[in-house]
């Protein structure tokens, strides 16, 4: 279901030209995983369930100067915005998503349905980060690069492209050991969307009536331009676990949990 390298850079790069932001913009819709309260603030609500993902900024340490600068964009996108459009995601649990799994209502229903899903999901995964080791049992430094902003539905990102087309195929097939697995796919965890690396700095909170269009899309484009040209955009994908969230605001996992080593 991924695309191949040449699909991928080439649709990528139409995702962060300024006519894609132009385009997206008006129909960016206001995020339901954070609630507004009465004195101004806004509360990430419950949205339980697992992904595959490196580890957050919190835990890791290979990626410190890319998620400083990543950091710093958020900051700066929180002062363009000028509004409450923008819900500004804690920076330590910036991260990478490899897979998505299962969550909400999917998830709630298959805990009620099957008291034993938690382990079983837990074991299936550690089959296919198995399998990976097998496929591959040499090691490779797996770069990513920041590529620009991404404007998605609910969200506002940044997409990462791979350094060399080794570190996108092993990605690729990373994703097809756990997306194949049967025993995944008979818990009900599938493949529901084409693999787009992204880093999530924020969702979209209250979109204001007269939305800047021409504005915030030049805003982007030029953002682009100034953090291409900066020395530390390459990203490390190194290690991969299994989390779990309750909301979209932390990840957390248990001594347990597989993990896998690129």
């Amino acid at each position: 279901m991924d695309d191949t390298y040449p699909t991928y850079i080439n649709r990528v790069v139409r995702m962060t030209v300024l006519d894609s932001y132009h385009s997206q913009l008006p129909n960016i819709q206001e995020s339901p995983k954070f609630e507004h309260l009465a004195d101004g603030t806004t509360k990430a609500v419950n949205f339980p369930g697992y992904t595959v993902m490196t580890p957050p900024w919190e835990d890791e340490s290979e990626n410190q100067a890319f998620y400083g600068s990543l950091q710093e964009l958020q900051t700066i996108l929180e002062g363009e915005f000028k509004s409450s459009l923008m819900i500004s995601l804690p920076p330590e649990s910036f991260h990478l998503t490899l897979a998505d799994l299962i969550w909400e209502n999917n998830y709630r229903d298959a805990v009620q349905n099957n008291p034993e899903f938690d382990p079983q999901l837990q074991g299936r995964i550690r089959e296919s980060f198995g399998q990976y080791q097998e496929l591959y049992r040499s090691s490779y430094p797996i770069y990513w690069q920041f590529f620009g902003v991404i404007v998605m539905p609910r969200a506002i990102g940044v997409c990462l492209v791979p350094k060399d087309e080794e570190s996108y195929q092993r990605v690729v097939e990373f994703r097809r050991c756990i997306y194949q697995n049967p025993g995944l796919i008979g818990l009900g965890v599938e493949q529901q969307y084409h693999f787009t690396a992204h880093i999530t700095l924020g969702y979209f909170g209250e979109i204001p009536a007269q939305l800047e269009r021409d504005r915030i899309s030049s805003m982007l484009s030029d953002l682009n331009q100034q953090w291409l040209a900066k020395e530390d955009n390459l990203f490390l994908v190194k290690r991969a676990e299994l989390r779990k969230f309750d909301n979209m605001t932390h990840f957390y996992r248990k001594s347990d949990f597989p993990v896998v080593e690129f």
